[in-house]
């Protein structure tokens, strides 16, 4: 995979030399530059912002630097992201969805976001994705292209030493992760749960579905309320009952 990140703070993504994404792009899995905006500007003070038309607070970032950057490092198949608070949510199911494009392009705006015309202009080239992490405001767009990069970028083939984790952690299968544990046996009169040590993998397997089905209920409503009511079996439905949440209904078909 190619990405290529555009921001006025290219110091930003150091991290991203770090862990399983720096050794990634050591091994050529990912293919990753990080490029200054300020690069494409053209007078002495190197300005990426001008004042809003239509007056308000802060500062817009200009059209032309963008420009010049998006023409430079977007190939034909690349995809733009740009993250943004009037985005849609990002996801696990866009994770995955993105880790299969081969060249994702990142625009980090600052301030108080690009000039729209930038997000326009690119659409006509290129598929565009504005996304948001949450339903609150960061400085900038960095902290989130770090985190988008993250969740992409382990999903990558031989990026995990285990596949196996992807299968089995929260999101996953659109319901959170059970609880995990790890020696000593007993810390602070703490006990590890005696199925998960009692070797009986059929039981440990039940505990773990019904301790994900239950965190999710309780900590997500809103992922068990789309969860599909067919993916539940009849223990399932006795555990989710007996702790008193109700069964989702079936989903309507459009």
């Amino acid at each position: 995979m190619k990405v290529d990140i555009v921001s006025i703070f290219p110091d930003y993504f150091a991290p991203l030399e770090l862990s399983l994404i720096g050794k990634a792009r050591t091994t050529g899995t990912l293919e990753l530059a990080v490029h200054d905006l300020r690069t494409w500007t053209s007078d002495v003070h190197r300005t990426v912002d001008d004042t809003p038309y239509g007056g308000g607070p802060g500062m817009v970032m200009r059209p032309e630097p963008w420009g010049q950057a998006l023409d430079a490092v977007a190939s034909p198949g690349a995809t733009l992201i740009v993250p943004s608070p009037v985005g849609r949510p990002f996801t696990q199911a866009d994770a995955h969805e993105l880790a299969t494009l081969p060249h994702l392009v990142f625009a980090c705006g600052r301030y108080e976001g690009i000039d729209q015309r930038v997000i326009d202009d690119a659409a006509d080239r290129m598929p565009v994705r504005e996304v948001s992490l949450g339903d609150y405001v960061l400085f900038g767009g960095e902290v989130a292209v770090i985190v988008i990069m993250e969740a992409v970028t382990r999903l990558l083939p031989g990026v995990l030493g285990n596949a196996d984790s992807l299968t089995e952690e929260s999101h996953a299968a659109g319901l959170l992760e059970a609880p995990v544990y790890t020696k000593p046996q007993s810390w602070r009169d703490r006990e590890v749960p005696e199925v998960l040590r009692s070797g009986d993998h059929g039981r440990i397997a039940r505990w773990r579905r019904e301790q994900s089905l239950l965190r999710t209920a309780s900590r997500r409503p809103d992922m068990y309320a789309t969860y599909p009511p067919e993916n539940l079996d009849k223990k399932d439905r006795v555990a989710l009952t007996e702790a008193g949440f109700q069964i989702p209904p079936p989903r309507v078909a459009e």
